[in-house]
């Protein structure tokens, strides 16, 4: 049987896993910056048509309606949407549209805007190609593209390679997230259909955590993925205490003076 049968289910699972926990914690707490970078790398200012791809709770899709865009602010998850939308709006951002949408099968026409941007978001789509595909496919000639992902030796991809053990196996020719923070593998994906890539490695500081541990039981009561990984192996003590102590020992490595640093990939291209 091939992958593709399973793919409504799998969204739905995707759609269920980021409304788990509170991502708006880890939106609001510890990366809250990251959309402000992402607009400033892309130049949005007034009159530029920007899609938010994989937008949550609107990290980046606000501060570009407050730059003068018009945005629509897309997701798969209903519920980070209505979050986002009440956030816009105390924040004044009212030129928003929130809008549930696939990011492997947007609903928009193509070379319809001006500026296709996503901050930590598209590299969870499972299927690489599809998603890159589309996210080509809606910007016009000429236009801009920004993304902001993890790394895959950077400290979120890091936990991810840590929590793949105890996880259920990704679906045939799904790829991992973080290969969205390699720029060759990014390079791939885009191919000749852009011009003028810039990539840069940088950090986001995160000083919310003083060990491991306290970084292990936010993201266990906050971030989806490790919400789902946990719930898979509930029924196991020992894997469950395995998986303790890996996300502890990796927050105590990465922890330097009461501070982590987390790497990521800013990436931008003009659409050829």
């Amino acid at each position: 049987m091939t992958a593709t049968p399973a793919v409504p289910d799998l969204k739905a699972r995707h759609r269920a896993m980021w409304g788990l926990g509170n991502y708006v914690r880890v939106a609001d707490e510890l990366i809250p910056e990251l959309g402000q970078v992402l607009v400033e790398a892309c130049e949005i200012g007034p009159g530029d048509r920007v899609l938010d791809i994989a937008a949550g709770t609107g990290n980046a899709a606000v501060p570009a309606a407050l730059a003068g865009a018009e945005v629509i602010a897309s997701d798969l998850t209903p519920e980070l949407l209505d979050v986002g939308r009440s956030q816009g709006a105390d924040a004044g951002a009212g030129s928003i549209t929130w809008r549930v949408a696939d990011a492997e099968a947007l609903p928009f026409t193509d070379a319809e805007f001006d500026v296709v941007m996503s901050c930590v978001g598209i590299m969870f789509a499972p299927f690489h190609e599809k998603a890159a595909a589309e996210l080509v496919r809606v910007v016009r000639p000429g236009g801009r593209i920004g993304l902001v992902s993890w790394t895959p030796e950077g400290f979120i991809g890091q936990m991810f390679a840590t929590m793949k053990p105890f996880m259920a196996p990704p679906p045939e020719g799904a790829q991992p997230p973080p290969r969205w923070g390699d720029e060759t593998h990014v390079r791939g994906l885009l191919g000749d259909q852009v011009t003028s890539i810039r990539a840069e490695k940088r950090t986001v500081t995160i000083d919310s955590f003083d060990t491991g541990a306290e970084f292990r039981d936010f993201f266990k009561a906050c971030y989806g993925p490790t919400i789902v990984a946990y719930r898979g192996i509930a029924d196991d003590e020992s894997r469950t205490a395995a998986l303790d102590a890996a996300l502890a020992d990796l927050g105590d490595r990465f922890l330097t003076g009461g501070a982590m640093t987390w790497e990521y990939l800013l990436l931008t291209a003009v659409r050829s």
